[in-house]
């Protein structure tokens, strides 16, 4: 079972107006619902191709009672660590007649010290049947800097492997326990000092592939004339899982990471039609050896 985890869910309300008139009364055409945060659009593309996964994390509320119930409407198990405040929804606003977005973002919710306590040990109970564990997004107000080290140190307990996917603060303070593999937020990020540091290996994600730095090698791998990775950044992360838990190698893992955000859309589909035509066109180069 992989377990994604998912500290800052948000419920994405989606507004379709014919004409929106600032100041005015703005009649709605069409309402969507979609639960929104890296570890749970992981899921889905790790749902999709089969794996047993399970969505974890903190949800609160109304929003999370949907976020909860939109997840298994797509067949997604998710084992919350439910809280007092309410999930944060994004409000995106379409305007029909210029085609334009307006977003509006509430909050995080504030995450006491009691809920993170539970939390822990929610997740540690996880780990017992755990073959990976996913560790994605931004950290709600109240969570300290080093939450995803402990969840790391936690995953490491039980030998589970942890793929990160976090900005550049929680990243450094994980690196020590160990992940199999940093995402770094951010490029500020120096990929050999994280390797250095204690990561296994560190993916830098660029428009058209991903780079892979390793205590064995670097490589890379792109799909040329496509961009992969800009709008199915989540369904490039969850290439990198099956590799991390079943040990493939490093050529096989990014091959599969990069043909499979090539075939996935902003909203976290994926085509495996398509899938199944682009891995063989994906070009894993070693770098150093």
């Amino acid at each position: 079972m992989i377990v994604t985890v998912t500290l800052n869910p948000a419920l994405h309300v989606g507004y379709q107006a014919n004409r929106v008139s600032r100041g005015g009364a703005n009649p709605v055409s069409r309402v969507t619902y979609r639960a929104g945060g890296r570890g749970l659009a992981v899921a889905r593309v790790l749902h999709t191709f089969g794996h047993d996964v399970v969505a974890a994390g903190l949800a609160g509320g109304g929003a999370g009672e949907v976020i909860r119930a939109e997840l298994a409407r797509a067949g997604v198990a998710t084992q919350f660590t439910w809280i007092t405040g309410e999930s944060r929804r994004v409000l995106e606003v379409a305007d029909e007649s210029d085609g334009t977005v307006t977003t509006f973002s509430e909050p995080a919710p504030y995450i006491t010290t009691e809920e993170l306590g539970r939390l822990a040990a929610d997740y540690r109970l996880l780990m017992a049947d755990a073959t990976a564990a996913v560790l994605c997004g931004s950290l709600p107000d109240g969570l300290p800097a080093e939450t995803y080290g402990s969840l790391a140190s936690y995953a490491a307990e039980a030998g589970v492997p942890v793929v990160l996917d976090a900005p550049g603060s929680a990243v450094r303070h994980a690196v020590s326990r160990r992940p199999a593999l940093v995402i770094p937020g951010t490029e500020a990020d120096d990929p050999a000092a994280l390797v250095a540091a204690g990561a296994g290996a560190v993916a830098i994600l660029s428009g058209s592939g991903v780079r892979a730095i390793t205590r064995e090698g670097e490589w890379s791998a792109e799909l040329a004339g496509q961009r992969t990775v800009a709008a199915t950044r989540d369904a490039m992360v969850a290439g990198f899982v099956p590799g991390i838990a079943l040990a493939w190698s490093w050529p096989d893992t990014l091959a599969h990471a990069v043909a499979l955000a090539a075939s996935s859309d902003r909203a976290g589909d994926v085509d495996l039609e398509a899938y199944e035509g682009l891995l063989p066109r994906v070009s894993v180069m070693p770098l150093s050896a």
